[in-house]
């Protein structure tokens, strides 16, 4: 009985080439379309919370409730840099960027690995990165519902007009610059940043947060 043998050769090994990131920057001025609505969540609400949770079961319900301080709750919504002026979170714009590749076909997951914002400062409170808001804020008031049912007095800083200068960094080897700014500006007028915004994830928005790449 002939038998045949199966010659046995080694695998050539894999090389693998990784490039060095690709990064670059752009400056684009962007300009309010709408109203720019922010709600903070505000260091008393947390500490609240945190009283709340701490006390646990000895926590007393139904007892009587504090009166609200309007123009607090007014201020505490506002994100105030550590230098003092007013900001909104700088992952807004990235959100909304990410958000906007489902408009174009672009894996949101890829995204999330090649646009970022450079902050202009930190939240004096929180010290999360923040955009400066070239605008003068007023009080807004309106009525919200709450997830218990029940209607609300709502008080927000709103801005406008407004507008701002944002710093982009993006991995060249995915995205040109001018796929940058297309992709902001998709996201400037379908999807918006703050309270109100079309793409809201809990309602259709209010019309609020929209903006255009330019002056």
């Amino acid at each position: 009985m002939t038998t045949t043998k199966k010659a046995i050769t080694a695998e050539a090994p894999m090389i693998l080439t990784i490039t060095a990131p690709n990064f670059q920057r752009i400056m684009l001025p962007i300009t309010g379309l709408s109203p720019l609505v922010v709600c903070k969540f505000s260091a008393k609400a947390r500490q609240q919370m945190k009283e709340n949770q701490e006390a646990g079961s000895q926590k007393k319900k139904g007892g009587a409730r504090e009166g609200k301080d309007f123009d607090a709750i007014y201020n505490s919504a506002r994100h105030i840099s550590e230098e003092g002026w007013d900001g909104i979170h700088a992952g807004a714009f990235r959100n909304a960027m990410i958000d906007a590749c489902r408009l174009v076909g672009f894996k949101m997951t890829m995204a999330k690995l090649g646009v970022f914002i450079d902050p202009d400062g930190m939240d004096a409170d929180e010290g999360v990165p923040l955009v400066r808001i070239i605008g003068e804020p007023k009080k807004h008031e309106t009525m919200g519902r709450n997830a218990t049912g029940g209607v609300d007095l709502r008080i927000r800083p709103m801005y406008w007009p407004w507008r701002m200068e944002l710093g982009v960094r993006f991995d060249a080897d995915m995205f040109r610059a001018e796929d940058v700014t297309n992709l902001l500006a998709r996201a400037g007028q379908q999807v918006g940043i703050g309270e109100g915004r079309p793409f809201s994830k809990n309602s259709a928005g209010m019309g609020w947060g929209t903006f255009k790449v330019g002056g």
